[in-house]
């Protein structure tokens, strides 16, 4: 083909990768399918174009490839490239609708993280199935001890405070068998404990020694797990116009249905990072117990809130505000700082 391609799309495989190219009138100009090797070799070889792919596992690593040879690379997220499908699916029609979707000016996409991002985040993913799968183990001894009649106490630290006596009641209804799946149950929940509190550890001693990581954390309610989360998973928060993009990234904003002039606003969209949006909303708890108290700027705002709405809705605005925060935290180099509430002047 004498035709170079503008914008390449790329359907990620594990094995095979099919290609679309498509020139600036958004006509087609290449079509292959190639191999891991084939496509490492494509990379350094040919002319610099834009390359995209959907967001996925490998993409973060091929678009590290295609970045090192000179490719201006675009990450679309799986959602946004869908209703760029216009037949069936298959691996060239899906390639072709990535490149489609990649060529719209307004397009979102996802950007390239660093390796120390990636590994940062791997910690906390790697954190969380530890803790999940210890609420499992959990729950499974609970329920296998309540099979017996022995009811155990609530809350983990108090189950495991409580276990030898637990042990020494249920040594006496239990058989042999069963008492030795039971302790080695706990066994593995003890080994759980540790890569948890290991895993912890660590995630505390990177956002010790990251400065950008110890400005985030001035923001109330923001600890060493959100901050290393927020740099992890944002990096650049200047990919963000303002605060509210960002808050909107996380689905702490309301889903909106407006129609004919009139707007309709829901509960939050629970869109993007769930585990992220989780923590900040503990966090938003946290500060709540004692900022609605606090006489700072932020505090009397709270407080107003807090006057007027049920206290999910607050717990959710604040944290809300958080993420805002934390935005012009990383846009800037600045720490937080609480500002005291301004005096209320009435009229004479």
């Amino acid at each position: 083909m004498t035709n170079q391609p503008h914008i390449i799309g790329i359907d990620l495989g594990k094995h095979w990768f099919h290609l679309i190219g498509l020139d600036r009138d958004g006509a087609i100009v290449l079509r292959k399918k190639m191999s891991r090797a084939q496509l490492s070799a494509f990379a350094a070889t040919a002319s610099r174009s834009v390359v995209a792919m959907e967001a996925c596992c490998g993409s973060q690593y091929w678009g590290r490839v295609f970045a090192h040879a000179g490719h201006d690379v675009r990450i679309v997220p799986a959602q946004f490239v869908k209703p760029y499908v216009k037949t069936n699916k298959n691996d060239f029609n899906d390639a072709e609708a990535i490149a489609e979707a990649a060529s719209r000016a307004t397009m979102r996409f996802v950007p390239l993280k660093t390796t120390e991002q990636l590994e940062l985040q791997a910690s906390h993913r790697i954190r969380r199935r530890l803790v999940h799968e210890r609420t499992a183990v959990v729950n499974q001894l609970r329920a296998l001890l309540l099979e017996y009649g022995i009811v155990t106490p609530i809350g983990r630290e108090t189950f495991a405070r409580r276990w030898s006596p637990i042990v020494g009641t249920a040594s006496e209804q239990l058989s042999p068998r069963l008492l030795v799946l039971i302790q080695r149950l706990r066994a593995h929940w003890a080994t759980l404990d540790g890569q948890i509190a290991e895993a912890t550890q660590e995630l505390t001693a990177w956002a010790d020694g990251s400065p950008l990581c110890q400005r985030v954390a001035t923001v109330p309610g923001v600890g060493p797990m959100i901050a290393t989360a927020l740099v992890s998973a944002v990096g650049d928060a200047r990919m963000f116009a303002r605060g509210r993009d960002m808050a909107a990234w996380l689905g702490l904003v309301p889903r909106q249905h407006s129609t004919g002039g009139k707007t309709t606003l829901g509960r939050i969209s629970r869109r993007g990072n769930g585990y992220l949006r989780q923590l900040f909303l503990q966090g938003a708890v946290s500060a709540y117990l004692w900022m609605k108290r606090d006489r700072s700027a932020l505090g009397a705002w709270l407080q107003q809130l807090d006057r007027r709405r049920h206290r999910p809705i607050v717990i959710t605005a604040l944290a809300n505000k958080l993420v805002r925060i934390c935005w012009k935290v990383l846009t800037s180099d600045t720490p937080f700082r609480l500002h005291p509430a301004r005096p209320v002047e009435y009229a004479v």
